[in-house]
């Protein structure tokens, strides 16, 4: 059977798991004490934290690069005409290009001054921003990030700019990295290749194998899709993860913060089972039967079983964010909130460790999967996730109010299984800060 298997062109409908990060992160850290006691932070400019610490940072990355080549799995090793050197005489604008190609994010990523203001909290303060100058990514219809501007100098919570950051990398580092992207980086390439899984004509959809771990498939699966084990979650957390310890060891406590949150980011998409599984709501043999259909003329089926996955993920994202928000704008809490700061089960999981992404996070969601699945086809409209011709992703900007309707009445089983999930994002969200301030010696 050839190496092409399901839902390898339709996956970049699932690139974003959890829809806005930020108003569930302002909840699952506002009670931390280690967030909520923390000092305010002095603001910033990243080009002031690079030529400050540009040697550091140099050999930060050399350590991190020399990590990941030993230690995770499907690795795409830096070319070495990427590495970042300490250079004194160049510009704060080549200093910051040299720093982001090091990294290997997209050239367009914005990193600008900003913060996401908790949906809660109506902030006349400061003057809003427009999503263009944060995000290289056009707000789709409906999106409820609103942003606000920071000035370099002033001071702002850090609970303020973990939870801000918590949402940032889908506002476009990760698009058009790969060697098949329109607009890659060339001269020198970035070096990951050709993308893995998905289509890579589509821009949105070529970050999705840096936001996603399909790491518990299984054997079988793996020997016949071996590209859907190539993804560079893990990567991002260690990257981002680092630079956030440097930044509080050398007292740059607003980067700090700030690139914890990038990197926890890609801890939470992990607790969402669609970014931990291929396909929840199916079994491996369904898969390869509709796959070997597909191969032998008769696609229909598996065109299908990819456009219910990503109905399912459309609608529990949908619902996620529309509860959230819901919430957060007439200040009331409900189970979600109450799972989202609950810290009693915090404890029940192992000590951060670089593992812990894989170990840990994307086999709990991915063991949830099916029952997700499941909660999904019980608690929404039957044609928005039994449907296999009705495209969600498509209709969600006319039909999200129609589908809100008609939950009243058939939601509370998938409430339920929302507000476990987002137990395990708080979870995971928090023990990732703790491992990082730990490294850090705060």
């Amino acid at each position: 059977m050839r190496h092409t298997f399901l839902l390898l062109a339709l996956l970049p409908t699932l690139a974003q798991a959890w829809g806005n990060h930020s108003p569930m992160c302002y909840r699952a850290f506002e009670r931390m004490p280690e967030v909520a006691n923390a000092a305010a932070v002095k603001v910033e400019p990243l080009v002031d934290f690079l030529r400050a610490q540009e040697s550091a940072i140099a050999r930060t990355l050399d350590a991190q690069e020399a990590w990941a080549r030993q230690h995770l799995k499907g690795h795409a090793p830096r070319p070495e005409a990427l590495r970042f050197t300490a250079d004194a005489k160049r510009s704060d604008a080549e200093r910051r290009a040299a720093f982001l190609r090091a990294l290997r994010l997209s050239p367009q990523s914005k990193l600008a001054l900003y913060l996401q203001v908790d949906p809660r909290e109506a902030d006349s303060s400061r003057p809003a921003l427009d999503a263009a100058e944060v995000s290289a990514v056009g707000n789709s219809k409906g999106a409820t990030q609103r942003f606000v501007a920071l000035q370099a100098g002033e001071a702002v919570a850090p609970l303020a700019v973990l939870a801000s950051a918590c949402d940032e990398p889908d506002y476009g580092h990760d698009l058009n990295l790969f060697d098949d992207n329109a607009g890659a980086p060339s001269n020198p390439g970035y070096g990951f290749g050709k993308q893995p899984f998905g289509n890579p004509a589509v821009a949105i959809g070529s970050q999705a194998p840096f936001h996603m771990g399909f790491f518990h498939q299984g054997r079988v699966f793996n020997t016949l899709a071996p590209s859907f084990a190539r993804t560079f979650t893990e990567l991002r957390v260690q990257q981002y993860g680092g630079l956030a310890v440097l930044a509080w060891q050398t007292g740059h406590a607003y980067w700090g913060w700030r690139f914890a949150g990038l990197a926890l980011h890609h801890v939470e998409d992990l607790t969402q089972p669609y970014h931990a599984s291929a396909a929840p709501g199916a079994t491996l043999g369904h898969m390869m039967w509709v796959n070997l259909k597909a191969q032998l003329g008769a696609p229909a089926d598996r065109q299908g079983l990819v456009v219910l996955q990503s109905n399912r993920h459309f609608v529990l994202e949908n619902f996620q964010t529309s509860w959230i928000m819901d919430n957060a704008r007439q200040r009331r809490d409900g189970p979600l909130e109450q799972a989202l700061r609950d810290l009693a089960l915090d404890g029940r999981y192992p000590a951060w460790s670089p593992g812990y992404v894989r170990d840990v996070v994307a086999a709990e969601a991915f063991a949830a999967g099916p029952r997700t699945d499941a909660a999904v086809v019980v608690g929404a409209p039957a044609k928005f996730v039994t449907d296999p011709n009705f495209d969600f992703a498509a209709n969600e900007g006319r039909l999200g109010a129609e589908l809100a309707r008609d939950m009243q009445g058939q939601r509370e089983a998938l409430l339920r299984e929302v507000a476990e999930l987002l137990r395990h994002f708080g979870s995971h969200s928090r023990n990732g800060l703790r491992g990082l301030l730990k490294q850090a010696g705060k």
